[in-house]
């Protein structure tokens, strides 16, 4: 069971909700994107608006992170998206199943040599997002979580 993570106590007033388990596979990864940018125009945030935009590409790459490092054969990753009305700030969670693959601590990232084809997921999430991390809620999860303002 997926430990569900408390809104920071910075953010006031009411919050919406969308959160849906995905498989393990790029497919999966590809549909939380889709699904995300989905959301946040149903909530106000059109595609072509900067917030989505920027939204749906760290949803990406997290999502892209579970599957690649955080896949256990048999188990989904869950995607979370917590939208903060009042300040129109975008909580972003992204929980796998494998708790003994943790990203960096934020702040410690290094980047990428300029040869190689990936390592550049957290450098954007770092560089776009207000602040990320991860927590453990759960010997068997992680969540690796971002906040991005949206207007």
């Amino acid at each position: 069971m997926n430990v569900e993570i408390a809104p920071l106590d910075e953010h006031a007033g009411p919050a919406r909700h969308f959160r849906i388990r995905l498989s393990a596979t790029a497919r999966g990864a590809r549909l939380a994107r889709h699904l995300a940018a989905e959301q946040l125009t149903s909530w106000g945030w059109p595609y072509d608006s900067d917030g989505n935009r920027t939204a749906s590409l760290l949803v990406a790459e997290l999502a892209a992170n579970a599957v690649r490092h955080g896949r256990a054969r048999g188990r989904d990753f869950a995607l979370r998206l917590t939208l903060y009305a009042e300040d129109a700030t975008l909580r972003i969670e992204v929980t796998d199943a494998r708790p003994d693959r943790s990203p960096p601590l934020p702040g410690t990232l290094t980047p990428a040599d300029s040869d190689t084809e990936s390592g550049r997921g957290l450098l954007l999430v770092e560089s776009l997002s207000t602040h990320w991390g991860r927590t453990a809620g759960d010997p068997y999860t992680k969540t690796v979580w971002c906040e991005v303002p949206l207007g």
